[in-house]
C-alpha cells in the first residue's frame, strides 16, 4: 500500500475534486503551513470551533451525547483551555477514491507545543469536510490560528479497489459540512 506523491495528489485534487479548495503549494511565511506536500496535503483548520466546557456538568456519552459539552465560538483564534479540547473542521472538503485510505497526523509545530491532534481514518469513497479534534494537553491556554495548518494528510492507494466503499455503507458521516458530533 504506497503513500501517493504530490503528482497524484495533484492530480486527483484537479481532475477529480479530491481536495476543494485545493492549494497546490505549500504556503508558509508567517503561517504553520498549509498545501500540498512531497507526499501529502497539509489541511487548514476552519474559523468555526466547538470548545470542550463542563459549565453544565454534562457526562461525556458517544451514545447519547449532549450540545451542552462545548461553548460554540467563531474567529482567526481559538484559546483551548489547559487539559481540555476543541473540536473544529477542515477549510477543504474532501472526496476519496475507492482504492484510497487516508491516514492524518498531527503538525510538527503544534506538536512541540503540547497540541495533539486526532482525526480517524477517511475510508475509501467518504467524502466531506473532515471534523478534528484538537488536545490541549498542557496545564496553560493554547492557541489555535484558524486558516492555518493543522494536520497532514497522507494518500495511501491499495492494490486494488475495496469490495465494500464508506458510500455503499450509506456510513453516518457522509458529506459532512462543519463539525460533527458524534452520532449512533
Amino acid at each position: 500500500m504506497p503513500v501517493m506523491p504530490d503528482h497524484w495528489i495533484r492530480a486527483q485534487a484537479l481532475e477529480r475534486g479530491m481536495i476543494d479548495p485545493f492549494v497546490e503549494e505549500q504556503k508558509r511565511d508567517g503561517v504553520i503551513s498549509y498545501g500540498l506536500s512531497s507526499y501529502g496535503y497539509d489541511a487548514r483548520c476552519s474559523d468555526e470551533f466547538k470548545i470542550f466546557t463542563n459549565v453544565d456538568s454534562a457526562v461525556v456519552d458517544p451514545k447519547n451525547f449532549s450540545q451542552a459539552s462545548f461553548v460554540d465560538r467563531r474567529g482567526p483564534v481559538c484559546i483551548i483551555p489547559p487539559n481540555s479540547f476543541a473540536l473544529t473542521h477542515t477549510v477543504e472538503y474532501f472526496r476519496i477514491p475507492r482504492d484510497v485510505l487516508v491516514v492524518c497526523l498531527g503538525k510538527s509545530t503544534y506538536a512541540r507545543c503540547g497540541i495533539i491532534v486526532n482525526v480517524t481514518p477517511l475510508e475509501p469513497e467518504w467524502e466531506g469536510q473532515v471534523t478534528i479534534e484538537i488536545s490541549n494537553t498542557t496545564p496553560l491556554p493554547a492557541k489555535i490560528y484558524a486558516g492555518e495548518g493543522i494536520c497532514q494528510f497522507l494518500f495511501l492507494q491499495g492494490s486494488s479497489p475495496c469490495e465494500v466503499s464508506y458510500a455503499d455503507k450509506s456510513g453516518k458521516y457522509m458529506r459532512q459540512r462543519g463539525v460533527a458530533l458524534p452520532r449512533l
